[in-house]
């Protein structure tokens, strides 16, 4: 193991932040891998590059963040490796990120995340360490912020948890409330939050690679389920799976919906629609629907996150927002 003097715990904190930025600029845009960030540290915990995985069969965070720090002729600067998630040590469509960093100066490798994909043979640490390079998973770290930071990496990946775990989305139920506990929107208008409130709306749905409704939903209210409100760096089509056993959806949204990016698909059941989302690597589906749909995922316990949105009594005055998070619990 490295003798080297270890970067200061601060500038690796800080480190952490910015990889986490830059790794979740990215969330929903890398399924079926997950967002990954990475900072590279000179030995004063100087950041001498910070880049995250931006799709999958792209470069991965470590290689993509080594690559700008080479450019930039910073690579023998190269002392601390920050990564939000245990660099993979098997080949997928890209060569395994412990051979980038074995090839790199860098000295000590700071973690957010353990690896939780069983299917493949991870140990990133394990093999980093055994090689020499002094490895640390952030919990661990003597930091006010170690553990926070940790909790945020985890939280970042627990969508592909979810899926690698247990074979299925993470499912990320949002409901809008008026301010007397209904959820249909007065005549005429197709929303009733505030602005801040569908600003939130349109970052959970950017974040996922899948948005969930129902028929009942979409013969309603004809919803574009597009992110306008937030950046979307995702290429891929995002895709809109529709609950529709009795296929009362009109092929003309269909249609439409094909044309705004989606890909479409209808669905029998909730069980064949997870299945088929998680084959098709969706990591997070975001539920938008109507009560009775709600209620189905509700009485068969079937949600990770739950967003609830209340809409103020008061005129001008912010909505209530709730996230219960079974991570977090």
């Amino acid at each position: 193991m490295t003798t080297c003097p270890p970067v200061p715990a601060d500038a690796v904190i800080d480190g952490f932040r910015q990889a986490l930025a830059a790794a979740e600029a990215f969330a929903g845009a890398t399924a079926p891998n997950p967002p990954v960030g990475c900072a590279v540290l000179d030995a004063q915990g100087a950041v001498l590059a910070c880049e995250a995985h931006q799709r999958a069969g792209g470069l991965h965070a470590e290689a993509a963040a080594l690559a700008v720090g080479r450019e930039a002729g910073l690579i023998d600067r190269a002392h601390t490796l920050i990564v939000t998630l245990e660099p993979c040590n098997h080949q997928g469509r890209t060569p395994p990120c412990v051979e980038a960093i074995l090839a790199s100066p860098a000295k000590a490798v700071r973690i957010g995340s353990r690896d939780p994909n069983p299917a493949v043979t991870g140990e990133g640490g394990a093999r980093l360490a055994r090689a020499g390079l002094d490895v640390a998973f952030v919990g661990d770290l003597d930091h006010r912020d170690a553990a926070d930071l940790s909790r945020q990496a985890d939280r970042l990946v627990a969508p592909f948890t979810t899926w690698s775990v247990h074979g299925r989305p993470w499912l990320t139920l949002k409901q809008a409330l008026t301010a007397d506990g209904g959820m249909v929107p007065p005549a005429g208008a197709k929303t009733f939050t505030s602005q801040a409130s569908l600003v939130l709306a349109h970052r959970l749905r950017r974040r996922a690679d899948a948005v969930v409704t129902g028929s009942g939903t979409i013969l309603a209210d004809a919803p574009l389920f597009t992110v306008r409100r937030a950046p979307d760096p995702r290429q891929a089509p995002r895709r809109l799976a529709i609950l529709d056993r009795r296929r009362r959806t009109p092929a003309s949204y269909l249609d439409a919906a094909r044309s705004r990016g989606f890909e479409v698909s209808l669905h029998d059941d909730i069980p064949a629609l997870l299945a088929d989302l998680a084959a098709s690597g969706v990591l997070e589906a975001l539920i938008e629907c109507g009560p009775t749909l709600l209620e189905a995922f509700l009485a068969a316990d079937l949600w990770d996150e739950r967003v609830t949105i209340r809409q103020s009594p008061r005129p001008g005055e912010p909505d209530t927002v709730e996230i219960l998070d079974r991570l977090a619990a």
